[in-house]
């Protein structure tokens, strides 16, 4: 099996989405299981797109940890990286829905956030050969919260940095992971030492740099190769190399946003990985780029569940032969 290109590391689990918008957690009367979590959406979403991606996590041994696997692997994501864990359960998250279909974080269920397997990824058994030929390590932030995964995150990072690989960093910010709010923004703000491409929302932004000028956060950041923030239906903004811009969102019918983001950052990482990181020098390659990555997240919207509804490379392209901007 030859490697994949990008590597996606954190947490792979079930959303459990409410049937009945508009509703609060107390009141729903039933729950839909969706697979997801933010690393393993990216990884199938690239794949989809036709860009080799493999996934690193930890699910437990049990049917949802199975089933999630079964799942990776049906997308065609490697899945070398991923772990199980003898005891602690596989993640599932309830998500509750607003009468648009945005949603909420509504907890975990009986159990802790702390007890879950994906908190017990191990730093010793990420396989060094995956970084060997990869280009790409993507990260969400929620590993940091827990020793045993902040661990891995780290080690991800060295290997990262050992095998030249671009590093990828998706704020994608959740209170109800922490204990601490300042904590969360002092790691967050230290690994971002780390980092080559950031991709946040506008809340994420002006929680983290007081300001949602993606410009402004490469000025400050001073290292990195390029901000985008998003900002749902509103569209986003983006400093990619010297090209700054924004872009709308694409006028469509959403059922369910749950994965959206995910779906534009993988995009974009299809998208970079096909013109090179020298494309972003080129100001009408860094709008074609995030347009394309636009056009994916918005196809994600219009069915239920993160991995379910995202689209292939085909529906993509014949979506924006038809729809501008």
């Amino acid at each position: 099996m030859s490697n994949p290109r990008v590597l996606c590391l954190g947490e792979v689990l079930f959303d459990c989405l409410a049937d009945q918008l508009g509703l609060k957690l107390e009141e729903v009367k039933s729950w839909t299981p969706y697979p997801g979590g933010a690393p393993a959406n990216v990884a199938c979403s690239l794949v989809k797109l036709g860009t080799p991606t493999g996934f690193i996590g930890a699910v437990g041994e049990d049917e949802a940890g199975n089933a999630l696997v079964s799942l990776l692997q049906e997308v065609g994501v490697d899945t070398r990286g991923v772990q199980r864990h003898p005891t602690a359960p596989t993640r599932q998250v309830y998500v509750t829905r607003d009468l648009a279909g945005d949603r909420t974080f509504a907890g975990f269920g009986k159990y802790d956030t702390a007890e879950f397997a994906d908190t017990h990824l191990q730093a010793k058994q990420i396989p060094e050969s995956l970084f060997q030929d990869a280009d790409f390590l993507i990260l969400g932030t929620l590993e940091l919260a827990y020793p045993d995964s902040e661990q891995a995150i780290h080690r991800a990072l060295k290997l990262a940095e050992q095998y030249d690989l671009k590093i990828v960093l998706d704020i994608n910010w959740r209170p109800v992971f922490w204990q601490d709010e300042n904590i969360a923004r002092q790691k967050i703000l230290e690994i971002l030492k780390h980092i080559d491409f950031l991709k946040l929302t506008k809340e994420e932004a002006q929680w983290l740099f007081d300001t949602t000028d993606p410009g402004a956060i490469t000025y400050r950041l001073d290292s990195v190769e390029g901000v985008l923030v998003t900002d749902g239906e509103h569209g986003c903004a983006y400093c990619l190399g010297e090209n700054e811009g924004s872009l709308p969102a694409f006028a469509i019918a959403v059922v369910d946003t749950t994965g959206a983001g995910d779906s534009f950052l993988a995009g974009f990482i299809h998208q970079l990985s096909k013109y090179g990181i020298h494309g972003l020098s080129d100001k009408d390659t860094a709008k074609r780029i995030v347009t394309y990555a636009s056009a994916v997240g918005a196809l994600t919207t219009i069915k239920p569940g993160a991995i379910a509804s995202q689209p292939n490379a085909v529906e993509v392209e014949a979506f924006l032969t038809t729809n501008q901007i």
